[in-house]
């Protein structure tokens, strides 16, 4: 078991930050560490998230059972609790309202990838799960389908939850992707948002692979990189689609090629017969 002291301490340093961050209003929020096979200390439910000391905080077992605490678990454990027994290897999960990314989960638009290298290396496609009432296991089992392809779901009107190795690196993808998300509406307020053509997404994607980062997109055959393929099949349920934001696909210029060239073609026979 880690140092139990410790942990509470880096909770407590990732619930300051999330708090200054804007991304956990009032007691909105919440933290996870799995410090043993069946213990995983978290945040107490009806506190705000920069204010917390080590003692606030409380332990429960891998079923949601409270083991420790002078305050009540967070109700939302569920939720942690799901992705680490999908992901042993997960020790910690970070939730939280991250405004620009749950401004996305908000409008039901896919998060269009192909615009930031950083975003394309350590995140790639990003997915938005279907709503679900906060708290029960329904709304834990929302984020299943997507845990093993990617490292931040946003949580349609909701927020975003995050995992990682401790509290520090399930924060960091979260912050990164609100960072990008930001990005992209302030893009488009000016009017465009330019992104990489098929040959720069390859040298990026090419890149991962070689810093032993995995994409789902290596795995997908006819794969259109930049225009939201790995989680298409989820859209639907979710309510998604492009509304705000059309990113480029290789395939829709692949097919205006080939019109390009029937109608080329087809100019030249008449001019032949006409002759």
């Amino acid at each position: 078991m880690r140092n139990l002291y410790q942990v509470k301490q880096d909770i407590c340093a990732i619930g300051d930050r999330l708090y200054k961050r804007g991304y956990a209003a009032g007691n909105d929020g919440n933290i996870s560490f799995r410090i043993s096979e069946n213990e995983v200390v978290c945040t107490p439910t009806m506190i705000s998230k920069g204010f917390m000391t080590p003692d606030d905080l409380c332990i429960v077992d891998m079923n949601g059972n409270q083991l420790a605490g002078k305050r009540k678990a967070t109700s939302e454990i569920r939720l942690h609790l799901t992705i680490m027994k999908e992901r042993p290897e997960v020790k910690s999960v970070v939730h939280c309202h991250p405004p620009f990314a749950t401004a996305f989960g908000m409008a039901r638009e896919p998060i269009p990838p192909c615009a930031l290298p950083e975003i394309e290396i350590h995140l790639g496609e990003v997915p938005i799960a279907k709503y679900a009432i906060p708290g029960g296991q329904e709304f834990a089992d929302t984020v299943l389908q997507f845990v093993h392809k990617t490292k931040v779901v946003v949580l349609a009107n909701h927020g975003t939850v995050s995992w990682g190795e401790n509290p520090e690196q399930a924060y960091w993808y979260t912050e990164m992707l609100d960072a990008y998300c930001h990005m992209l509406i302030l893009a488009k307020t000016i009017g465009n948002v330019g992104y990489f053509t098929k040959e720069e997404e390859e040298e990026l994607l090419a890149l991962k692979k070689k810093w032993g980062i995995d994409d789902p997109r290596f795995a997908m055959k006819d794969c259109d990189m930049c225009s939201n393929d790995v989680f298409r099949d989820s859209w639907k349920e979710a309510g998604l689609a492009h509304r705000g934001f059309n990113p480029p696909s290789f395939k829709e210029e692949k097919a205006d090629d080939q019109e390009a060239l029937i109608a080329e073609i087809t100019k030249r026979v008449v001019e032949a017969l006409q002759r």
